[in-house]
């Protein structure tokens, strides 16, 4: 546990900066995350330096496939999330700090930059739950990282506040950024967010000049429309058509146990319809 840095105090209660929810959080509470609490006027990051998820992975499995392709890379995550979506694939982690879970075993960020370079990774990623929300222990060890000639690379639910992309956005180096929709009511319905901040993260991304790949999840009767789909591509046309767009199937999980896979002419659809805007888009678990 450590004080964090992204908030602000406001009377006898604090205001998180780290994500775009901006929670004001009363003494003893937690924001929407679980994991950033109030102690007598302080915020604290319950989840600093403690780690779940620990794993060598493949810099394709981000997925990124245009940023250090065929290279390895050291992927941490925590417990807890700023989201709470119906078809979440670590749900056991990202929604145990909503129950109040806190677990993981302890590391610092020195440890971290060490087991990666050991294990022959080019990169640092900060994934499986969402790193906005122990943004101060990412920006640790990216700090590290960057020193040791590592990359630093987030795969985001895009929900960083402005805040928070001024205090770790040029340490960052590449980013997956999930584009779950073009609907505002489906982020609202089965994320508890909003669209535009994810809109605003991804524009931050660009202009700053991150790598960044997008990934969209095609789920059935969802975001799986012609006219969601073309929106979608043409958003990320017109900030570059370079930017990759990864169309991924969805298999049942978590509260969506009773919908039925994404068939692959929809996905075969979804890329059509993605061609015809962007250079790169690439099809998933298929």
């Amino acid at each position: 546990m450590k004080e964090c840095t992204l908030y602000k105090k406001e009377n006898n209660k604090v205001r998180c900066l780290a994500c775009a929810h901006k929670c004001l959080i009363s003494d003893n509470k937690t924001g929407i995350c679980g994991v950033r609490k109030n102690f007598k006027g302080k915020l604290y990051l319950l989840v600093y330096g403690k780690i779940v998820a620990e794993n060598i992975d493949s810099i394709e499995k981000k997925p990124l496939y245009h940023f250090l392709p065929g290279t390895y890379a050291y992927s941490i995550g925590t417990v807890g999330c700023n989201f709470r979506c119906s078809w979440c694939q670590n749900f056991d982690i990202s929604q145990a700090s909503k129950q109040g879970k806190i677990f993981g075993h302890d590391i610092s960020p020195e440890q971290i930059i060490e087991k990666a370079l050991k294990a022959g990774c080019k990169s640092i990623a900060y994934t499986y739950n969402e790193p906005a929300i122990f943004i101060e222990f990412v920006k640790d060890t990216a700090e590290l990282a960057r020193k040791k000639g590592l990359k630093n690379i987030l795969i985001t639910n895009g929900y960083l506040s402005k805040e928070n992309f001024e205090y770790i956005g040029d340490l960052i180096d590449a980013m997956n950024i999930d584009f779950k929709s073009f609907s505002d009511s489906v982020y609202k319905k089965y994320c508890g967010a909003s669209l535009k901040p994810v809109l605003d993260s991804i524009k931050r991304a660009h202009e700053k000049d991150i790598h960044i790949e997008l990934t969209t999840l095609i789920i059935p009767g969802i975001n799986d429309s012609d006219e969601e789909l073309e929106q979608m591509a043409k958003f990320i046309s017109k900030i570059d058509k370079n930017i990759p767009w990864h169309i991924s199937r969805f298999f049942p999980m978590y509260k969506m146990l009773n919908r039925s896979p994404t068939q692959i002419s929809t996905l075969k659809k979804a890329e059509k319809i993605g061609k015809k805007y962007l250079k790169y888009v690439h099809l998933g678990n298929v």
